[in-house]
């Protein structure tokens, strides 16, 4: 049976042991140790890693009774090993794990949101609470009492009790082992079973900030962060503060005005962009229009929306006249065809252009539109419609 050290001594970062066996599974190469302080995958708690020897341990899981240390390479060596563990890791996953302690105490003694699942992730940790909505002051109560728990700094009582003496205890909820129950204890404010680990005081969780909700169902799911992970963030966003700024040519304490100006001033020349647009189709509409019985022009990357404008507004004023317009964008070829009123021409006569062009279409006898490949100049396009509609 191997000897669980992180349970007796958290902040132990280096050890010795002797390998009890070698093995291979599913997962990898692994080895078994007389005692261990890498903390397996658990009770929502991710797996230390670190080295056995300089090979590194990519991974560990209790299997059965087992605590396998899953290495980069197979073992070959003395049995007598030094092992260390990745201790920034590690101590990353012991802040948000009592962190997480701390804010689900927050929200049950400020709102009594129980938390139903925990997940502590990469970038964020997350809980999930039978709450179906909380809005901001609420999270922002929550996340106060939070960090006046941490600056307490209070020491945590780690208790082995059984069954009959966890019953004593106000747990935040029932355990579903029946012995050697393990009780993490912020003293007059969480009483919780739990296997993971935590740092021996509030104060090392350092502080928490919670960055955002989502409504999960009937809960709501709140992601935050602590300690080492807040500096991370912070350290991101002043980053991408200090570069907007440059590149705003602005304080940053001011970038949030000069985004706004910017985005104003965006949005009028997008209406600008689109009055000049529609101001070039009256006058390219204009200069299309005569009495010839088929009217056709090409174009460069003309949306089809504005090829179908510009039809339109010509056959308004050639009721005699059939018109076709085409366009090359990038390597697409898209077209339209309009007849006016007093024609009667059928423009279906043009469906068989799209096995030509590996395209689609359709339309009425009126109107006809299309697109497909750039098998043909948009020119050699017309000059094919010409030829199906004689």
């Amino acid at each position: 049976m191997t000897r669980l050290l992180y349970y007796e001594d958290v902040m132990l970062q280096q050890f010795e042991a002797t390998i009890q066996h070698i093995g291979q599974d599913a997962l990898g190469h692994y080895v078994i140790l007389s005692q261990t302080a890498f903390y397996p995958t658990g009770g929502g708690q991710p797996h230390d890693t670190g080295w056995i020897n300089d090979i590194p341990v990519l991974q560990v899981e209790k299997v059965h009774d087992e605590i396998r240390h899953y290495l980069a390479q197979s073992y070959e060596g003395n049995l007598q090993v030094q092992a260390k563990i990745n201790w920034a890791r590690r101590f990353d996953h012991m802040q948000q794990h009592l962190g997480q302690h701390i804010l689900t105490a927050s929200f049950v003694e400020l709102f009594d949101y129980a938390t139903c699942s925990f997940h502590l992730g990469t970038e964020t940790v997350t809980i999930d609470l039978d709450a179906p909505s909380i809005n901001a002051e609420q999270l922002a109560q929550a996340e106060r009492h939070a960090n006046e728990i941490i600056m307490q700094n209070i020491a945590l009582t780690i208790k082995w009790v059984s069954s009959e003496e966890a019953m004593t205890y106000p747990l935040r909820k029932q355990v579903t082992v029946e012995e050697n129950i393990r009780l993490v204890i912020i003293p007059n404010i969480d009483y919780n079973g739990c296997g993971g680990t935590h740092p021996t005081s509030t104060g090392q969780v350092s502080l928490l900030k919670i960055m955002a909700t989502e409504k999960i169902k009937d809960m709501t799911r709140v992601h935050f962060i602590c300690g080492q992970r807040i500096l991370q963030e912070l350290k991101w966003r002043k980053e991408t503060m200090h570069t907007s700024a440059a590149t705003l040519s602005a304080p940053e304490k001011e970038i949030t005005s000069y985004i706004e100006k910017l985005l104003m001033a965006n949005k009028q020349n997008i209406k600008t962009i689109q009055q000049l647009q529609e101001e070039l189709l009256q006058v390219q509409g204009n200069a299309l229009i005569s009495d010839a019985p088929l009217i056709c022009h090409h174009f460069n990357n003309m949306l089809m929306k504005d090829l179908q404008k510009l039809a339109r507004q010509v056959i308004s004023k050639t009721p005699n006249s059939v018109v076709l317009l085409a366009s090359e964008n990038q390597d697409k070829l898209q077209f339209v065809a309009a007849r006016g009123a007093n024609c009667t021409t059928s423009l279906r006569l043009l469906q068989p252009i799209f096995h030509q062009i590996n395209g689609k279409g359709g339309g009425s006898d009126q109107l006809f539109q299309g697109g497909g490949e750039k098998v043909y100049t948009a020119e050699a396009l017309l000059n094919h419609l010409q030829v199906l509609l004689k």
